[in-house]
């Protein structure tokens, strides 16, 4: 500084420079409290007020830069206290405070009491990222802990509707400023833990002042948020906002509108992966019916070359072949005795003695009776054996069992016949063939005799 006297002669810029550098020398940073007026923000962003008290008064600029780190609204009344620098804004020679930060009067204790309270529960291990829960990745319901008549509430319900309007929304009203906001609070996250119908809780309010949020300050509600076994997205105030219950929640989001982003799924996501995953399925279906496909053509040519039709229709013919056998048999020992008759007759003819033809004549009728005889009993001899290997045939044939009844049940992959559950797991598919048709089951439970 240059040495003044009465007779220094200072230009007008001079002195109010001179002035500017006396002041910022001196004073560098000061803390004032006061009252705001005059308040006045143009469309640069910039704040202009007046700090007075009952007896005098002094301009403040506050910069945007420096504004957006408020926590609360700037209104005329308000008490405040800021911390800024003294200058002077030398083409008017106005002295000013240029203000670098700002609180509500009275948050001095508060910040005391957060700052005790917050070392006194990191101490007791509150904070550790070992008692954090899982968010639910698809919650069945989702819990707000929040006013009813806030713009907090709107923001939430807003975002979950648009993000997964068919998960179900519990809300639990409470006060979030005043006195009895700690309890009300404390208290529904308690009930929510009794109810159990949230997998999930949003606790939280809009923004403001420490004094506003300060009921999620209080011991009260970070030991309930701590205590729940639902786990807790603390959405309290803006993203600069910062509460102890923000440390001991579960996650903490920076505004409620976040919470509501990360409690819950996004539909379109999920929707985009089912058609995925439906895709897949599809796919796996066809490629498992084709691959059962090429197994029943397997097993059916198989099975026509083993069917009880064609072993049936193998026997019939071999029956027929018997039969016709038989009867060129009979029909031939038949032409065989009328011509040995024919001959005798004639040779009785040559000789005719009335006694010899006689004689012949009833030996001709007892051969011919004799001859009836042994035919109709080899007739009915055949017959006999005929109709024995016919119920013979039939008392083995799959057939005849199936029609009383009964059910022949085969692996398809193996072809085996099922006799026993030893033969089964849970999940095999079986085909069972009945008299009429056949149909194909999925083994769901396995019965075991019980030893007598």
């Amino acid at each position: 500084m240059m040495d003044i006297d009465e007779h220094t002669l200072f230009t007008v810029t001079q002195l109010n420079r001179a002035t500017s550098q006396l002041l910022a020398e001196y004073f560098m940073t000061v803390r004032v409290q006061g009252e705001l007026s005059n308040l006045s923000t143009p469309s640069s962003g910039h704040s202009y007020f007046t700090l007075k008290d009952a007896n005098a008064q002094i301009r403040c600029a506050l910069f945007r830069t420096q504004q957006r780190r408020l926590n609360f609204k700037l209104e005329n009344g308000k008490q405040v206290i800021v911390k800024a620098q003294v200058s002077l804004y030398e083409p008017r020679g106005d002295y000013q405070l240029i203000v670098d930060s700002m609180e509500a009067a009275g948050e001095g204790d508060l910040r005391r009491a957060f700052d005790d309270l917050k070392y006194k529960l990191a101490e007791e291990g509150l904070f550790d990222s070992s008692y954090k829960q899982r968010l639910p990745v698809l919650p069945k319901a989702i819990g707000v802990i929040t006013s009813a008549t806030g713009a907090a509430l709107h923001d939430i319900l807003t975002v979950l509707k648009r993000r997964f309007a068919a998960i179900p929304v519990v809300i639990y009203p409470v006060a979030v400023q005043g006195e009895q906001a700690k309890y009300d609070i404390s208290k529904a996250i308690a009930i929510a833990n009794q109810r159990a119908e949230c997998e999930v809780l949003i606790v939280g309010r809009g923004g403001g002042s420490l004094e506003d949020l300060w009921a999620f300050n209080e011991e009260i509600v970070v030991r309930a948020i701590f205590a729940s076994n639902i786990p807790i997205i603390s959405a309290v105030g803006h993203e600069t906002d910062v509460t102890i219950a923000d440390f001991v929640a579960d996650f903490r989001a920076p505004t409620p509108s976040a919470a509501a982003e990360f409690a819950s799924p996004d539909s379109e996501q999920w929707l985009a992966r089912f058609i995925q995953l439906e895709s897949r399925l599809q796919q796996q279906i066809q490629r498992v019916l084709s691959q059962h496909q090429q197994s029943v053509d397997w097993l059916s040519k198989r099975l026509a070359q083993q069917s009880i039709e064609q072993k049936l229709a193998d026997n019939n013919q071999q029956i027929n072949a018997l039969k016709l056998r038989l009867t060129q048999a009979m029909h031939h020992k038949l032409h065989h005795q009328q011509n040995l008759l024919a001959i005798k007759t004639a040779e009785l003819w040559q000789h005719n003695p009335a006694v010899t033809i006689r004689n012949y004549q009833q030996r001709q009728r007892y051969l011919s009776h004799r001859l009836l005889s042994v035919i109709e009993q080899r007739f009915k001899q055949h017959r006999q054996r005929l109709a024995t290997a016919g119920q013979t045939l039939h008392a083995v044939s799959p057939l005849a069992t199936l029609n009383r009844g009964y059910a022949l049940t085969i692996n398809p992959n193996s072809g085996q016949i099922i006799r026993s559950t030893a033969q089964l797991k849970l999940g095999d598919i079986v085909e069972t063939r009945l008299a009429q048709g056949s149909f194909s089951s999925e083994i769901k439970t396995i019965t075991l005799k019980k030893s007598s």
